[in-house]
């Protein structure tokens, strides 16, 4: 009997589903996406290009670790250096030494600046020319010595160079002009030019250290086997195996994950990809959840007279319940393969986004797999069970004669458990916020899911409630006159009907409450790092590059100019540090030139000790005052952080400042990072003029900074070649090149707001037209008792802009708690909200509720009123 009345159901009266369908549809999209992001995130490999002739690589591992013991328990934390992490040059002999190894080759790449007639360069150092295999071979002249270049010749006939000519290029480690003395193949990594081994990693910036070791194994040993060998040897390097993700901080790695030593960027691409698909992934199912719950909760809620009339003629509880559990079979996995597809192009859509920023390497594929597929469809299927059985569990235990009872007139009481269940969830978000007040901004932002959810989840279960509190309190005006007969019948219906209003609230304030937590966030981190960066920078000019950086003496060359006053040259990159058991990363800034001379250009809100005690050595750090703070350090006191590479350093303390979210949370010497960084080139030079100067005339002589130098083919000068390209800006540009950094972060958090906010919302309109749809006796009546449509129509707008609004205020209000200890945790301060961004969100409600009640509202009064009621 159920299967047979859940099929006619579900055949002769589409409509009462097709509300269902669309919340499931969606609801998988979403789930869809996400799956395929962490899938993508978690299987992303790079494809090995440069050493696919290399089968095994010995590289350093891109992870900072360390073992936390609690009592005869062990755990590891890791986090990835915040650049690139290399080996020591030396172990070179040492892999050659092993009896396995016919060859291991150092590489190392450095970019070069692009100039007159030479694009930018990948220098390499000489020794590692044979990496690729047949594609690296010297077709003319030799190898090159002290002062000399080899170019790759698709390079030096794009340039019209030839052995013996002479040219100017720029590297991390300095600048001069070199004797081409070769020509090697062309290159499918793109132009390249190779100098003396030992000139090579003078310029690169990290003398004596290289990205990795490319090692050939002697004839009849596999790669496997020299790859085991390896590791056994290089097993006492630092005490640990070197296997995989290796402790000893090296890794010997075959196939596949050769990639990603070319790539580095791999493990951050995978990081993202990971938490946006895992934990974003893990809200949007609970939302996916939360919705589809709501919304198959309304549609049954809808057919209690239906229900109640099967009680009435004999039906039991269980063939009830078993009635709704076959209509959900038969709806929800339909609904769930159906968004299978949208789910893909969404993900497709997002990735690509991703990768066009360059957040994710290229090389990397989407994986689109059947376990996301699967867990769409079975969320989809189990919410939908779940929600039926609980939405039918009262109708179907109740006695016949009661059930048609409450079917006319629902009952005005909330049930008990429902009510405290509600009070729990209350007290649950007040916990958690009180607890986000206290910690950090990063691990605050972490309960912002649980704040937001327990919220939400009050407002579903206390909605009776809060409905009829908010009706009450935004229709005090309706009911005074202000909106006319309409506005006045508006504000009753909503007060009376508050069960119904429930259901449109928890979308509309689900919607609010993602949207504005997460753009919030992002809009108040933003401003605080505006105003700190408009603040601190006091320069006169910015100099900046088109290409990879300056090189470290731009900044004594600008020094020099006539009427500067001081010039500073900023390295940007990061570093690692331990924090109640776990690793953090932040921002680290190099500063060169005399550190008493950073206060003219750089105001970093000094709070204690001095900047210009950076100049005791390469063991000293400023930090900001947040993390000494959170770290227990004061001026004097030594601590240990990794630096870009992941070397260990045991800094001491000198100064603390107030400025950390703009210009990173340490300050240091450049002497003491710029071996570590993944780019050894400044960022930027900051000067300052001195008193009197011509501002003008100060940025015209900076432009003319670049050298120049003769580039000759053949031995006749035949071009003039700049070195490198300067910028000269004032200091709006340092803030414009700041935002720009942080394009993808921003853009993938956007993606996110929209992406639950759009689904809350197209939740919002499908129950707002469910709603109104079931009020077709309603209508009739108002229609038989002389209302016009007009009057009709103008209740609706009325009821559309109540909920919205009691919506917006709800959603907002969460969003408000939420945003406050995570703003002041990350930012320091109140949250940020541009009006540029949340009068959108507010009108885009607004549109959203009234177009999908005046829609349906229409359809129902095509009917006449007699009609309306049968």
């Amino acid at each position: 009997m159920s299967n047979g009345l859940a099929r006619a159901s579900v055949r002769f009266r589409p409509a009462s589903f097709a509300g269902t369908f669309i919340a499931l549809f969606f609801a998988a999209a979403v789930i869809m996406a996400c799956g395929t992001m962490l899938q993508t995130g978690i299987t992303a490999t790079v494809p090995p290009v440069r050493y696919a002739s290399a089968p095994v690589v010995v590289a350093a591992d891109p992870d900072v670790e360390i073992v936390r013991r609690t009592g005869k328990k062990e755990k590891t934390y890791d986090r990835p250096v915040p650049g690139r992490a290399r080996v020591d040059a030396a172990l070179a002999r040492r892999v050659a030494a092993q009896p396995g190894v016919a060859a291991a080759r150092a590489d190392s790449a450095f970019p070069l600046q692009p100039g007159a007639v030479t694009p930018g360069l990948t220098g390499r150092g000489y020794a590692a020319l044979g990496i690729a295999g047949g594609a690296d071979t010297l077709v003319e002249g030799r190898a090159p010595g002290d002062g000399e270049v080899v170019l790759d010749a698709a390079t030096a006939g794009a340039a019209h160079l030839a052995p013996g000519a002479s040219l100017s290029l720029v590297a991390p480690g300095g600048s001069g002009t070199y004797r081409i003395s070769g020509l090697a193949a062309p290159q499918s990594a793109g132009p390249t030019a190779w100098f003396a081994d030992d000139a090579a990693g003078r310029l690169s910036g990290h003398p004596g250290r290289v990205d990795a070791i490319a090692v050939q194994p002697r004839e009849g040993v596999s790669a496997g086997d020299l790859a085991r060998q390896l590791r056994d040897a290089l097993r006492d390097t630092a005490g640990r195996d070197a296997a995989g993700a290796s402790p000893t901080g090296l890794r010997v790695v075959t196939g596949d994950d050769r990639g990603s030593v070319e790539q580095p960027a791999l493990g951050d691409g995978r990081t993202l990809l990971i938490a946006i698909g895992g934990s974003f992934g893990g809200s949007a199912t609970m939302t996916a959840v939360f919705v589809v719950v709501s919304t198959i909760a309304l549609a049954t809620g809808q057919r209690a007279r239906e229900f109640a009339l099967l009680r009435a003629v004999g039906a039991t509880p269980r063939q009830i319940r078993r009635t709704i559990a076959t209509e959900a079979v038969l709806v929800a996995p339909l609904a769930g393969l159906l968004g299978l597809v949208p789910g893909v192009v969404l993900a497709r859509w997002w990735f690509d986004g991703l990768a066009s920023r360059g957040a994710v390497p290229q090389g990397v594929d989407l994986d689109v797999g059947p376990l996301p597929a699967l867990v769409a469809v079975a969320t989809c299927l189990l919410a939908a069970l779940a929600a039926g059985h609980l939405a039918a569990r009262r109708a179907s235990n109740l006695r016949p004669s009661q059930a048609l009872g409450e079917a006319s007139v629902p009952p005005a009481r909330m049930g008990v458990v429902r009510a405290l269940l509600g009070v729990v969830a209350i007290v649950g978000g007040v916990v958690l916020t009180v607890v986000a007040a206290s910690l950090d901004g990063e691990n605050a932002a972490s309960t912002a899911l649980g704040v937001v959810m327990c919220f939400l989840l009050a407002i579903a279960l206390l909605g009776p409630w809060v409905a009829r509190a908010a009706a009450g309190v935004l229709g005090l005006p309706l009911r005074a006159g202000a909106g006319g007969a309409a506005g006045s019948l508006a504000a009753d219906n909503t007060r009376a009907n508050a069960r119904r209003l429930t259901s449109v609230l928890t979308p509309i304030a689900m919607a609010t409450a993602f949207c504005g937590t997460m753009l919030f966030i992002q809009s108040s981190v933003q401003h605080a790092t505006g105003e700190q960066v408009r603040d601190g920078v006091v320069a006169d000019h910015v100099l900046g590059s088109p290409g990879p950086g300056l090189p470290a003496t731009t900044a004594d060359q600008a020094a020099r100019v006539p009427g500067v006053d001081a010039a500073v040259g900023v390295l940007r990159t990061g570093a690692v540090y331990r924090s109640a058991g776990k690793l953090r990363s932040a921002g680290a800034l190099g500063v060169s030139g005399d550190p008493a001379a950073l206060p003219r250009v750089l105001d970093l809100g000094v709070r204690t000790g001095s900047l210009a005690d950076l100049a005791r050595g390469a063991d000293t750090v400023a930090l900001d005052v947040s993390l000494a703070d959170k770290l227990g350090l004061k001026t004097g006191d030594r601590a240990a952080f990794w630096l870009g590479d992941g070397a260990q350093a045991h800094l001491t303390v000198v100064a603390t400042y107030e400025r950390g979210l703009g210009f990173g949370q340490l300050v240091l010497p450049r002497a003491a990072v710029a071996a570590h960084a993944g780019v050894a080139y400044d960022s930027q030079v900051l000067v300052a003029d001195a008193p009197g100067a011509d501002r003008a005339e100060v940025a015209a002589r900076l432009a003319k900074l670049p050298t120049e130098a003769s580039a000759s083919a053949g031995g006749t000068a035949t071009a003039t070649a700049t070195a490198y390209g300067l910028t000269v800006a004032d200091r709006a540009g340092y803030v414009a090149q700041t935002d720009r950094r942080r394009e993808a972060g921003d853009w993938a958090n956007s993606v996110m707001a929209a992406v639950l906010g759009g689904f809350a919302a197209i939740t919002a309109a499908n129950t707002l037209v469910m709603t109104v749809l079931d009020r077709r006796g309603e209508v009739s009546l108002l229609r038989l008792a002389g209302a016009t449509r007009r009057q009709i129509r103008g209740m609706v707008r009325w009821e559309a802009l109540l909920v919205a609004a009691a919506g917006l205020l709800l959603g907002s209000g969460i969003a408000w708690i939420t945003l406050v200890p995570i703003a002041r945790g990350l930012a320091g301060t109140a949250p940020y909200v541009p009006p540029g961004a949340a009068l959108p969100l507010a009108a885009a409600a607004v549109v959203l509720c009234l177009a999908a009640t005046a829609l349906p509202a229409r359809a129902l009064l095509r009917n006449r009123p007699l009609a309306a009621t049968d």
